[in-house]
């Protein structure tokens, strides 16, 4: 194999470890192998830094292996180049498993230029991402805390889930700290309900006739706080993605053209990806990088099916939800393209291609800084019209006909 690099390293990392193998030696030659451990402490990881620079080297590889890479790429990052190498590619051959073997595979690979760089965002995009994927922790928190609430409601035998849209709307929550507090009267815990709720009180008076045991208030007062907790929380973080997300304004603002991109969605977008588009060459690498594409899967010359590979989880679940909405916007392209699939395909994998469809138009608009243009409803009735009259053309023509189309007077 031809050898890319002259003095190269590869590092097997792990929590309290670091394995370092660097290989030095021109093409045509026997590399000399240089092999060393080092702690992955901040002074340790320096440490490393200075020892790869002392002996002139240029390149560096190692496995995107859980957050163990994080700490070791942001100290060596700007003084050599850094890849970043899917673990699944660059598996070591079975029967010589130990943390040199490791190591010295990798650099070996790096050598030769076998490993293809993960895609690592900048610093300032690799911040954003890390607050935006804490919301999308705090939304899960919320919503299973939200649940445990259900449940204890249920065991108690309030059904105020069964009358009330929302429970932890303003009503709902007047009710449920009400109950917490140990109030028994369900008139007087009605009469807390605001707006149209208050239509309702005769349902909600039966509904919150339950049996809260002192133990069931004890545990849903707790609920309560913890749910008014992550709300604080979530305000917070999003004045602080807010001013994260200033340098980048003109493009958030691009994508929340699109149906079903919402401020978080949009935020999300960018935090996965970036803004900078060069690094995926074309839609297609983006969207199979996501997840969102299609599985290729081919044995014996017949393509056979295959769903979409894990990708990138945090973006794909992102437009997913977005995909969900879009297709409700009405008179969307989305919409009609939506319900096309469906019918062949089922919904979830009808929502899935709109998801991509999502992703290949924020490629665009990040790309050129073009604003985003809707084809409309109609648009797939006139692709099927053009294609339709293009064969029927050359059908009459091969059957040895002079064509000419005439539109039809109203």
């Amino acid at each position: 194999m031809d050898v890319f690099l002259e003095r190269c390293a590869g590092l097997d990392v792990h929590q309290a470890s670091i394995v370092c193998c660097v290989l030095i030696g021109a093409p045509g030659r026997k590399p000399q192998k240089l092999l060393r451990s080092f702690g992955t402490t901040t002074r340790d990881l320096e440490a490393l830094r200075a020892w790869l620079a002392e002996h002139g080297v240029t390149h560096v590889g190692m496995e995107s292996t859980g957050v163990y890479w994080k700490p070791v790429y942001a100290v060596l990052e700007g003084h050599v180049d850094l890849t970043v190498g899917n673990a699944h590619h660059i598996k070591n051959v079975p029967g010589r498993k130990t943390d040199v073997k490791d190591a010295e595979w990798i650099a070996q690979l790096v050598r030769h230029g076998l490993v293809a760089k993960s895609f690592v965002p900048p610093p300032a995009i690799r911040d954003l991402r890390e607050m935006v994927r804490h919301r999308r922790t705090l939304i899960e928190t919320r919503t299973a805390v939200r649940n445990r609430v259900l449940k204890l409601l249920e065991g108690a035998n309030v059904k105020l889930s069964g009358v009330a849209s929302d429970i932890f709307g303003v009503s709902g929550m007047a009710m449920l700290e009400a109950l917490a507090a140990g109030t028994t009267n369900a008139s007087e815990m009605a009469g807390l309900a605001r707006g149209r709720m208050r239509s309702k009180h005769a349902a909600l008076e039966a509904a919150l006739q339950g049996r809260m045991g002192e133990h069931q208030c004890f545990l849903l007062g707790m609920h309560l706080r913890n749910l008014k907790a992550i709300g604080q929380d979530l305000e917070t973080l999003d004045v602080r993605i807010g001013i994260q997300l200033e340098p980048y304004q003109a493009q958030h603002q691009l994508l929340t053209q699109i149906p079903g991109v919402d401020w978080v969605t949009a935020a999300s977008i960018i935090a996965e990806i970036g803004t900078d588009m060069d690094v995926f060459a074309s839609a297609r690498r983006l969207a199979a990088w996501a997840g969102v594409a299609p599985g290729n899967y081919e044995s014996a010359g017949k393509p056979k099916g295959a769903g979409t590979r894990r990708g990138n989880v945090f973006l794909k679940s992102a437009l997913f939800a977005a995909a969900s909405a879009a297709v409700r916007t009405k008179g969307s392209y989305y919409r009609d393209k939506y319900n096309r699939l469906r019918a062949r395909r089922g919904p979830v994998r009808a929502v899935m291609a709109i998801a991509h469809k999502l992703l290949v138009a924020a490629f665009h608009m990040l790309s050129t800084g073009e604003a985003f243009r809707d084809l409309g409803e109609g648009y797939l009735d006139q692709v099927a019209r053009k294609r339709s009259t293009s064969k029927l053309v050359q059908r009459l023509t091969n059957l040895g006909y002079d064509v000419m189309l005439v539109p039809k007077a109203a």
